[in-house]
C-alpha cells in the first residue's frame, strides 16, 4: 500500500501550466502523467468533489450542487456541512474493507462535518444568541482544534472568502487561506501520518472569478499564447509555490502526491436573473419584512437556486412545467434546459434536483437576484452570507466602491464586532456586471476541463477521463 495525497488545486488547468508561472507544478506534471477530467455535472465544488470521493454521480450520492431546495423545510440551503448529506460510500471506507485500519485525513474538503475520516479540519463559525458570528474551525476529534491553533495559529478566515479573498489586506496576505491549509496538511502528516490526505487550495478561485481566467489560446495554439492578467499571474505563482513546497515535503516523507482540480473557470460578461423574470410572471411570492423583500420558496409557483452556471428550478404549481421551459429556452443565455429524461441523462437524476435544470452558456452565470428595486433588496444581500442568500452569489467577492468613506466603515464595523456589538458589515455591491469568470455547465474547449495529475497506472491510460474515474484511480495508486 502507498500513503497519497491529493491536492486539490482549484481552477487548475492544463493550459495553465508552464515553466513560466507554475515551474513546481509543471515540474510535477513532467514526473507525472496528467489526465485531463471530463468536468462533474454541475462543475461545481460539492458535486465534483462527491463524484471523486464515490465513483458515482449525484443520481446516487445526492449531491446535486453546492445547494439545493429542502422541499421538506420548504427552505432553500447552500453549504450545509455533514457528511451525512453524502449518500454513497467514500474512497477510505470502501478501502478500509481491503485495509484494516486505514486513515483518512480531510482538510477543508467539502461535506467534513460527521464524516467517518479519522481527522477532519473545516471553516465554522461560531454563532452566538446574540446575532454574532465569531470565525472559528471545526475539528475531528475536537482535541486538535486548540492544539493546531497553538502551533499555526489561527485560520484567517476572513481570505478564506469574500472581498478580502486573493487580495493584500490586513486580514492577511492573498494566498493566505491556502498557505494555512498547506501548513495543517504538514501539521497532520508529522503528528498521524494519514494513509490518504485530502488537502484543499483554493487560491485561484478567487481572481479568476474576479476578472475572469486567462484568455485560451486557439484549440491548436500553443499553451504560452495564453493572455494572462497580471494579478492572475501571480496568483498561479503564489498557489504553484505553496503545491511545490507542499509536494516537496510530501514526498520527503514518503507520501504520493496527486493534484486534482474540480473545474475550468470560463470567462463571463452576462449575468442571468431567473428569479426576476419568474416575478415578471407573476410566479414568485414576495414577502415585505421592515420594508425589505424576502422571498418565500414554499408559496412560489416558480422559483430557481442558483449556482454558478447552473440554476435548479422547482415547480411548486407542476402544471406550469411547459411554459416554464418554453421560457427558459427563449431566455437570452441559456443553452440548455434539462427535464427528467435529460437529467437522467446526464446524472442528476435526484429528488433534490430542480424539476428542470437551467444551464447557462458558457459566458454566462445564474444570480439568485429577486428584487427590483436595490432599495428593497435583503439586508443579507450587501453582506458575506452564503447560508441566507438562496443561490451562489460571487459579488461577495467585491467590495461596493459606491459607499462613501467604504474603508472608515469596514474599520468602525470591525471595531463595533471587537468590542462585541451586533453590526451589519454590509460592503458588498449589487451589481452581478463585475463578476468575470465561473463554471458549472460543461466547457467547450477541453483546455477548460479540470486535471488529474499522477503515476501512469498504465501504457494505454486515455487523455480524458471522467469524474466519477478519480475515485478507481486513487484507489489504484494506493493499492
Amino acid at each position: 500500500m502507498i500513503r497519497v495525497a491529493v491536492l486539490n488545486v482549484v481552477g487548475l488547468t492544463e493550459f495553465l501550466l508552464s515553466p513560466q508561472h507554475t515551474p513546481q507544478l509543471w515540474s510535477f506534471r513532467q514526473r507525472n502523467h496528467l489526465c485531463r477530467v471530463e468536468p462533474a455535472f454541475p462543475a461545481v465544488t460539492c458535486t465534483a468533489q462527491a463524484n471523486y470521493l464515490t465513483g458515482q454521480t449525484a443520481s446516487r450520492h445526492g449531491i446535486v450542487g453546492n445547494g439545493w431546495y429542502n422541499r421538506e423545510l420548504a427552505e432553500v440551503q447552500f453549504w450545509k456541512q455533514s457528511n451525512h448529506l453524502v449518500q454513497a460510500q467514500k474512497l477510505w471506507e470502501e478501502l478500509r474493507q481491503t485495509v484494516p485500519n486505514f486513515t483518512c485525513a480531510k482538510l477543508f474538503w467539502w461535506f467534513n462535518m460527521y464524516s467517518s475520516a479519522d481527522w477532519s479540519i473545516t471553516p465554522r463559525p461560531i454563532y452566538t444568541a446574540d446575532g454574532r458570528k465569531i470565525f472559528d474551525i471545526y475539528t475531528h476529534p475536537y482535541s486538535i482544534r486548540p492544539a493546531i491553533k497553538k502551533d499555526i495559529g489561527e485560520f484567517p478566515f476572513a481570505t478564506f472568502w469574500g472581498p478580502a479573498a486573493g487580495v493584500e489586506t490586513p486580514a492577511g496576505p492573498p494566498d493566505a487561506a491556502s498557505r494555512w491549509i498547506a501548513d495543517a496538511a504538514r501539521w497532520i502528516e508529522e503528528k498521524y501520518q494519514p494513509d490518504l490526505s485530502l488537502i484543499y487550495l483554493p487560491h485561484l478561485d478567487y481572481n479568476f472569478q474576479r476578472f475572469g481566467p486567462p484568455a485560451l489560446p486557439g484549440r491548436d495554439a500553443n499553451f504560452q499564447s495564453a493572455r494572462f492578467n497580471p494579478e492572475v499571474a501571480m496568483d498561479l505563482k503564489r498557489v504553484d509555490k505553496i503545491a511545490g513546497e507542499l509536494i516537496t515535503f510530501l514526498e520527503g516523507r514518503g507520501v504520493q502526491p496527486v493534484v486534482v482540480s474540480e473545474y475550468g473557470i470560463t470567462a463571463v460578461s452576462r449575468a442571468v436573473h431567473l428569479n426576476r423574470l419568474f416575478r415578471e410572471q407573476g410566479w414568485l411570492s414576495i414577502k415585505d419584512e421592515l420594508g425589505r423583500e424576502m422571498l418565500d420558496c414554499g408559496a412560489c409557483r416558480v422559483f430557481a437556486v442558483a449556482d454558478h452556471q447552473i440554476a435548479h428550478v422547482y415547480l411548486n404549481d407542476t402544471g406550469l412545467e411547459t411554459v416554464v421551459r418554453n421560457l427558459l429556452e427563449r431566455t437570452e443565455g441559456i443553452s440548455t434546459v434539462l427535464g427528467a429524461a435529460e437529467k437522467k441523462a446526464i446524472g442528476l437524476e435526484h429528488p433534490r434536483a430542480g424539476d428542470l435544470v437551467a444551464v447557462a452558456e458558457e459566458n454566462s452565470w445564474f444570480s439568485y437576484y429577486y428584487w427590483n428595486d436595490d432599495r428593497r433588496a435583503p439586508d443579507f444581500a450587501r453582506t458575506v452570507d452564503i447560508h441566507r442568500k438562496p443561490g451562489y452569489d460571487p459579488v461577495e467577492l467585491f467590495l461596493d466602491a459606491s459607499q462613501p468613506f467604504l474603508k472608515g466603515k469596514i474599520l468602525w464595523r470591525l471595531l463595533q464586532k471587537r468590542l462585541g456589538f451586533r453590526m451589519l458589515m454590509d460592503v458588498i455591491p449589487l451589481d452581478a456586471g463585475l463578476v468575470g469568470g465561473s463554471h458549472g455547465c460543461r466547457p467547450a474547449n477541453p483546455l477548460n476541463y479540470p486535471v488529474f495529475i499522477g503515476p501512469k497506472l498504465q501504457p494505454d491510460l486515455p487523455v480524458v477521463i471522467k469524474s466519477t474515474d478519480v475515485h478507481g484511480l486513487l484507489k489504484r495508486i494506493i493499492l
